[in-house]
């Protein structure tokens, strides 16, 4: 015989190791940076300069990387508007969790929609979150094309990409705005960093 058990019927744990007391062992305030941009506008570079820098002043970081994390996590969606929306929510939750942990999580998502986004800011439950745009336009994106995803798009090997036959809704007012089509990448890098450290 198998249970259902709802929602209404669980209830979290009041564990005594709280948010507080590993960020006062980790000597650091958690936070959630979350990159958003185009295929090819420079998220994962950025962000991995970012972490560079961070993890050089003793600060403990984790990178969340839209590839990777379809390869496990969330492996079992595809590229509908449905299934972005699935995965920007399971990302969010487990950014949540890794900052409840005490640590800077830097998320790597296209996360083209705004609803997404806001979501995942109220996701991040009182943690320091930061709506990072990495913008470049389609042009200077797909010029780039470090996977070749673009050519596939436009050949129609791709469906639903972002940029070619899906929308990318940029932020309207993103914590940090950063173009990487006239900024260098330590100018970028720099950029994030003044956010992160006003926080403090």
């Amino acid at each position: 015989m198998t249970l259902d058990v709802s929602a209404s019927q669980l209830q979290t744990h009041d564990f005594r190791v709280d948010c507080a007391l590993r960020s006062r062992l980790l000597r650091q305030m958690p936070a959630i940076l979350w990159f958003t941009g185009l295929s090819g506008a420079g998220k994962s570079t950025i962000a991995n300069s970012v972490e560079m820098r961070l993890h050089a002043s003793g600060r403990l970081t984790y990178i969340l990387d839209g590839d990777s994390v379809r390869l496990g996590l969330c492996k079992d969606l595809g590229f509908s508007d449905v299934d972005r929306h699935e995965n920007v929510r399971r990302v969010a939750e487990v950014a949540r969790l890794m900052a409840d942990a005490g640590m800077i999580v830097l998320v790597c998502f296209i996360s083209p929609f705004r609803a997404d986004r806001v979501i995942a800011r109220a996701t991040a439950a009182g943690h320091r979150f930061a709506e990072i745009h990495v913008h470049a336009p389609v042009e200077v994106a797909e010029a780039r094309d470090p996977k070749g995803l673009y050519r596939l798009a436009r050949s129609g090997v791709i469906q639903n990409f972002t940029g070619i036959d899906s929308p990318y809704e940029p932020p309207e007012s993103p914590d940090v705005f950063i173009g990487t089509a006239e900024m260098s990448i330590e100018d970028g890098v720099d950029e994030v960093l003044k956010w992160f450290e006003a926080q403090w």
